[in-house]
């Protein structure tokens, strides 16, 4: 949520930080589950999943590379191991007296090396260090930093299960990280749990679905969102054991984000919700991330207050042709199927490389809707060929004030990706707008069914998320939306 944009989208799932990547071709990042900060110790991506072992010769360093200190093989033995089995050793002594606490942000430059001597990742070798919050680093990171203080510089010789736990494509192994603690940045307390975070007490009321909740404060007005309306709340979000994940309340900033883009226990908490009201929900797993890697697991405490309702038009009614084309639908020579509904005025039809104003619904042929800009209460803009192929063969068969029916494919759909709607898919498209690109189309020019192999909108995509809070960021929104491209 920077909507609860670790909700779903809270709203993250979701939603963390992630080191920029390495000049020496590296994208690790010792962020356990972000992917977005820049300047993060990085993961290689080049280890390929092999463990390099003391014994093996080094690679050779690449030019700028900061060679790796005498001990990177094992900790020697004057290095202190705490209970997790993370070794440091104090290298040179702050002149700060505070360490960081999980909550807080920090400033550092950091050199990266597996234990064979390559180096996979350096703040110092790229000339900036970096910021990320404490928690949102590998465990060994956020466990050696809260040792520190401000100007010291310590090594940390960090086990794999400590690190990246043998995850593809990141460092394996131990790893050896030179740190210098440049700044802490204090961060915001987490909001305490509440006494019954743990499990739902007796007077909780249950749904069918298995949602329980308890009503702290009764809501001002009658009035209930529906699935189709957009909501402003302010929330906060804790695990059972008491980990507090997200939190507008702590942010200072409530969120906005459509009731049915969030995941299935905040969908169906908001819509018992009226105006002014407060509740805690107990959400169980089947209702939230699914077990999903990276956003919260298990059960989910959430308190809510419903601050305003923005009703949103109701969606198009489900085409009684959904199922299949009908005869009188023209086919192209790619499969797609597509038949007018209105004709406008426009005489001019967009290019591949022209942008798009568009109003449209998506549904599967099962007649479920999954998406529309209709019930959103805002046209999309976006390139005619960043879009699926279907969309950018389709669109282009129109002209503005014209709407057509498309039943696109799944091959010029989204190809049976996870995540994305599957089968074939039927659009209800209105061309609003046809805004001519400003670049010349030069003769040799790819045709645009080359381009869109690649291409990703519209698609799922997911609603705005929320600032981290020091813990995993996760957001409530997960519906499948056009992604407009910018």
């Amino acid at each position: 949520m920077r909507s609860p944009r670790h909700l779903s989208a809270i709203c993250g799932a979701v939603l963390g930080l992630c080191l920029s990547a390495c000049l020496s071709g590296c994208n690790a990042k010792p962020a356990a589950e972000s992917e977005s900060a820049k300047g993060k110790p990085e993961e290689a991506q080049d280890q390929k999943g092999k463990s390099e072992t003391a014994t093996t010769a080094a690679p050779a360093a690449k030019e700028g590379d900061i060679p790796a200190p005498p001990d990177v093989a094992a900790p020697p033995a004057d290095a202190p191991r705490t209970p997790s089995g993370l070794a440091t050793k104090v290298l040179g002594p702050g002149t700060g007296t505070d360490k960081p606490k999980p909550w807080d942000e920090v400033k550092v430059h950091y050199s990266g090396w597996t234990t064979d001597g390559k180096m996979f990742d350096s703040s110092v070798k790229r000339g900036e260090p970096t910021k990320f919050g404490v928690q949102q680093v590998i465990p060994g990171w956020t466990e050696g930093l809260q040792l520190m203080v401000p100007g010291e510089k310590r090594r940390m010789w960090i086990p794999e299960e400590l690190a990246y736990k043998g995850k593809p494509g990141r460092p394996q192994g131990m790893l050896v990280f030179d740190v210098e603690l440049l700044e802490i940045i204090p961060g915001k307390e987490p909001i305490p749990a509440p006494a019954d975070v743990a499990a739902p007490p007796e007077k909780a009321i249950k749904t069918a679905s298995g949602l329980a909740y308890v009503v702290q404060e009764a809501g001002k007005t009658k009035e209930h969102p529906t699935k189709y309306d957009r909501v402003t709340v302010h929330y906060t979000g804790w695990q059972t054991d008491g980990k507090m994940f997200d939190s507008s309340v702590q942010r200072g900033t409530p969120s906005t984000f459509g009731v049915g883009q969030v995941i299935e226990g905040w969908t169906e908490g908001l819509q018992l919700m009226s105006p002014g009201a407060k509740y805690r929900f107990w959400i169980p797993e089947n209702l939230a991330y699914k077990g999903r890697q990276g956003p919260p697991a298990g059960m989910l405490v959430f308190d809510v207050e419903l601050i305003s309702i923005q009703k949103m038009p109701e969606p198009p009614p489900v085409p009684k042709d959904v199922a299949a084309a009908p005869k009188d639908a023209k086919k192209t020579a790619s499969g797609l199927a597509y038949k007018f509904l209105k004709r406008g005025k426009g005489k001019v039809h967009p290019k591949p490389e022209d942008r798009v104003e568009v109003h449209y619904t998506g549904w599967t042929t099962d007649g479920k809707m999954f998406d529309s800009s209709v019930t959103r209460g805002r046209p999309m803009t976006f390139g005619l060929n960043q879009v699926i192929r279907g969309w950018t063969e389709g669109v282009a068969l129109l002209a503005e004030g014209d709407s057509a029916r498309l039943w696109i494919p799944e091959d010029l759909a989204y190809k049976g990706r996870p995540g994305a709607p599957a089968g074939m898919l039927v659009f209800d498209v209105e061309l609003l707008k046809i805004e001519p690109s400003a670049q010349p189309k030069t003769p040799d020019a790819k045709p645009a069914e080359t381009k869109t192999e690649e291409k990703k909108a519209p698609e799922p995509a997911k609603a705005a998320e929320p600032k981290s809070t020091g813990a995993t960021t996760v957001k409530p929104q997960e519906s499948p939306v056009p992604k407009q491209t910018q």
